[in-house]
């Protein structure tokens, strides 16, 4: 049987040696990295049965990463593994969609068998039915799967379309977007901004839970159900 793939994400070097060596004879197949860039990065390159994610990391932290994570994922089972013990961070990290919040210093059996629980229960939702339009966005090679139709994205509806996807559900204004993907926020670079969402729509009408909607003269909100 092949071995349950995990994204482990810990920036302390012993403890992630010691949870990585020890997970690792379960066994299951780990992949650490140790910032928030890098574990992005190897999502969405990647494949993944469950994540581990350190809340406070370097370059971008865990809630941050946990975010993206579920805008593309929502289905993965996603526990925090924190110092922050506080009632507020574990609020935090439930409410960004992670299944379980451990504090440090937490139990390694605990922690497994959490995570057996965890990938069992994965293992048993039901598969959504072939009727059901749905989409796969793979930013490292700039396609975008809709309906089980394959498209090819350019670099910049690739850009546009990960900056939504980080924030589902959130006015997300039109000078912060076009600064973030084009670097500044002028007039001719709004009109490329709106032929782009266009676009985007365009590719993504045909799933129903999904829509890009204009608010007028501020910004977007990309709706996902």
């Amino acid at each position: 049987m092949t071995p349950a793939r995990i994204l482990f994400v810990e920036d302390d070097v012993n403890l992630g040696f010691v949870v990585k060596d020890t997970l690792s004879m379960v066994p299951f197949a780990i992949t650490h990295c140790t910032n928030g860039s890098d574990a992005w990065a190897a999502f969405q390159a990647g494949s993944f049965d469950l994540c581990l994610l350190d809340v406070m990391l370097p370059q971008s932290d865990g809630f941050t990463l946990a975010r993206q994570i579920r805008a593309l994922n929502t289905q993965i089972p996603i526990l925090f593994l924190s110092a922050l013990g506080d009632k507020d961070s574990r609020l935090e990290g439930l409410r960004l969609g992670a299944d379980d919040y451990l504090t440090k210093p937490f139990s390694i059996e605990e922690l497994i068998l959490k995570i057996r629980v965890f990938l069992k229960r994965a293992a048993t939702v039901p598969a959504r039915p072939d009727s059901a339009p749905a989409f796969r966005f793979d930013r490292a090679n700039l396609t975008l799967c809709v309906n089980g139709k394959e498209q090819s994205l350019t670099h910049r509806e690739a850009d546009v379309l990960t900056y939504l996807l980080i924030r589902p559900n959130t006015l997300i204004r039109r000078d912060e977007l076009l600064r973030a993907v084009w670097g500044d926020d002028d007039y001719f670079m709004g009109r490329s901004l709106d032929v782009f969402i266009s676009r985007l729509r365009k590719r993504l009408a045909e799933v129903p839970t999904i829509r890009i909607d204009n608010v007028h003269g501020v910004g977007f909100v990309f709706r996902q159900e």
